[in-house]
């Protein structure tokens, strides 16, 4: 039910912009990452209407989740990147209004897409 794509290669400082197709409306939607090693680690998420956001605070000025409804599609525009921010970004869903950190609160997950950033 979720497609994300957007992934790929990036020198430090560089931006790139992930999406995930939703199959349904009135989803909030949440993106994730999982570095090599590391836990899944909360990214950004959004409510159904895109008024209400919530960034994990180490995102917030350089990534902006934003979505359109009319494309069923949210994004996430992630900017001056660092190696850091290297891992698998997953979108993930749920019907409940919940835009929170908590992974098992969502129902529905996108297959991940590789970001890497080089140094």
């Amino acid at each position: 039910q979720l497609q994300a794509s957007g992934g790929g290669l990036v020198q430090a400082g560089g931006s790139l912009r992930l999406s995930c197709a939703a199959s349904r409306q009135r989803y909030s939607m949440g993106w994730f990452r999982q570095a090599p090693g590391k836990e899944r680690e909360f990214v950004a998420a959004i409510g159904w209407s895109g008024v209400r956001t919530y960034y994990a605070d180490s995102m917030k000025g350089r990534f902006a989740i934003s979505r359109d409804n009319a494309k069923n599609t949210v994004y996430l525009q992630m900017n001056t990147l660092k190696p850091e921010d290297t891992a698998v970004y997953y979108c993930a869903a749920n019907a409940r209004e919940y835009i929170g950190t908590v992974y098992s609160r969502y129902d529905y997950w996108g297959q991940g897409t590789l970001v890497t950033v080089s140094s």
